[in-house]
């Protein structure tokens, strides 16, 4: 016999949690109760934002599903974003909350934090959201949830327990555990079809995503093997080192990687939507064949659909790909290889040198001063689209967390947060903009408190730089853009940070160097005007 918040969490520690993110209610203190007798630690963002932000930053940077707890009704709609940030981004985050109680009516009675139906709520942007009626189905609904995370495509799943049935004393049966699978391969036939087009491909390259993750040294060998230029989305940077030969970086929105990529006989594209919000236009049309590798057999018809599927694990895929072209003389010669990527790299630099010069050097301190294996994230800011994340080269050891597709704002201070906590002993750093820092600036309490060292670089352009600049390109005299400015270093050491400026590159370095270092957040902006 338990209670069901006790069989909540005896089902989250037998599936391998340790940590959690959340903020506790009136309505889900039976859930808190019993955290640390199941050894799950907990970290408590200000806002349900960040909880759900740092749980999905914490799973992309272990690999492990990421676990937000929530009270009921405003609490749940305010984690909804960092939900619907953790769908488009294929990021396993586990949201649970207590809901009404079980025999709620459906009419209003003013109960505090009622809402018509958070469970169809949460419906609409995650994977699926369950309402469970006992104790013993609390089990099978946390089960259910870490099979959708091993098994299938991983996306954000809820999971509501009625809040009389969190404090209820009931039996709650046997630990139900997700089963455990072996990653699969593609159909035999598939990888044979794909193998003939690869290994007759003059004009070979490669597109990764968040989904080829798993398979960063497949995917090495594979370019290797076939002599193919390898372009990612924001969401597949550092899959390949960004400093190969090889590599085109995040460069899927260049008008000349995308002519490359139109221009290539096979494309192979690994894990990849090959959505707008990577190529920031329409999909291109291609003059060869597509293969693509995807669990997911909806990506094989989204977007350009594939000329041959692959539908499965991309590591075992990809294994099972590189086995057939072991012996395989590639038609192209590395040297050619590595000329078309030169060649191409040049054109897209030229396209934005001279909009993207105002971030480079200061781009250029922050990797001179950082580990490999170091952490960044980022924010749905002009800084780190147009600057980062095709200027700041990472390799497979490092991580770059970017929300992409949804596209919110508030990521990367919460974000940060979440991979600090999943790895206290590599650097993390988040960058922002001064915009997109203010949806969340209040995570710099929970930083301070967690005492871990916690770099954040602003470029401080006073506002919402994008959406003045798109208002004047239309013409538009700008409205609700421009901001006062804000002390923000100063607004950092009142929640017990550090903070300062950095007026060039080399005082970047320093800061930056001093904050690994330092406990607690260091807030450092880079102003407009000096950036």
């Amino acid at each position: 016999m338990s209670t069901g918040g006790e069989a909540l969490v005896r089902a989250l520690a037998a599936h391998g949690v340790s940590t959690a993110f959340g903020i506790p209610g009136t309505h889900n203190l039976e859930i808190y109760r019993h955290l640390a007798a199941y050894g799950i630690t907990h970290v408590a963002p200000r806002h349900e934002q960040g909880a759900g932000y740092a749980a999905d930053a914490y799973a992309r940077v272990t690999g492990e599903p990421g676990v937000a707890i929530t009270t009921t009704g405003p609490a749940l709609l305010n984690i909804a974003a960092a939900v619907g940030q953790a769908y488009s981004d294929s990021v396993p985050l586990l949201v649970v909350s207590p809901g009404m109680p079980l025999r709620h009516p459906r009419q209003s009675t003013g109960l505090l934090h009622e809402m018509r139906s958070q469970t169809e709520a949460l419906r609409n942007v995650a994977a699926f959201s369950h309402r469970v009626s006992s104790v013993e189905e609390i089990g099978a609904a946390v089960a259910r949830a870490f099979s959708l995370f091993r098994t299938e495509r991983p996306r954000p799943a809820h999971i509501e327990v009625p809040l009389d049935l969190l404090e209820a004393v009931e039996a709650a049966g046997p630990v139900r555990l997700a089963p455990v699978s072996a990653p699969r391969a593609a159909d035999a036939p598939s990888l044979d079809e794909a193998a003939v087009l690869l290994a007759g491909a003059v004009r070979p390259g490669l597109v990764l995503g968040g989904g080829a993750r798993g398979a960063a040294e497949q995917c090495l060998a594979l370019a290797e093997q076939l002599g193919a230029p390898v372009a990612t989305s924001a969401n597949g940077k550092g899959i390949v080192d960004e400093r190969h030969p090889l590599s085109l970086g995040v460069s899927l929105h260049s008008p000349s990687v995308q002519k490359w990529l139109s221009g290539c006989d096979v494309v192979l594209a690994v894990g990849t939507e090959l959505a707008e919000s990577d190529l920031w236009s329409a999909p291109p049309v291609l003059d060869g064949k597509l293969v693509r590798v995807d669990i997911d057999p909806a990506q094989m018809y989204a977007g350009v659909p594939a000329d041959v599927s692959l539908v499965g694990d991309a590591g075992a895929t990809l294994r099972a790909l590189t086995e057939r072209l072991a012996n395989v003389p590639s038609t192209t010669s590395g040297a050619e290889a590595t000329r078309t990527t030169a060649t191409v790299r040049i054109a897209r630099d030229d396209e934005t040198r001279a909009r993207d010069a105002r971030w480079v050097p200061y781009l250029e301190a922050i990797r001179s001063v950082l580990a490999a294996d170091a952490v960044l994230t980022s924010d749905s800011a002009q800084c780190c689209y147009y600057g980062a994340i095709p200027h700041l080269p990472v390799g497979p050891g490092g991580r770059y967390l970017h929300p992409t597709g949804f596209g919110t704002l508030g990521y990367a201070l919460p974000a940060a947060i979440g991979a600090k906590a999943a790895c206290p002993d590599r650097q993390v750093v988040a960058i922002s903009g001064d915009g997109g820092l203010q949806f969340s600036v209040q995570e710099l309490a929970t930083a301070a408190q967690l005492q871990l060292p916690l770099p954040v670089v602003v470029f401080d352009n006073g506002g919402y730089g994008e959406i003045r600049d798109e208002m004047v390109a239309r013409g538009d005299a700008p409205e609700a853009v421009n901001h006062a400015r804000v002390d923000l270093p100063g607004l950092a050491r009142a929640f017990g940070g550090a903070g300062a400026a950095a007026h060039s590159p080399g005082e970047l370095a320093e800061l930056l160097t001093r904050a690994l270092t330092t406990p607690g957040p260091t807030l450092i902006i880079v102003p407009e005007e000096t950036a």
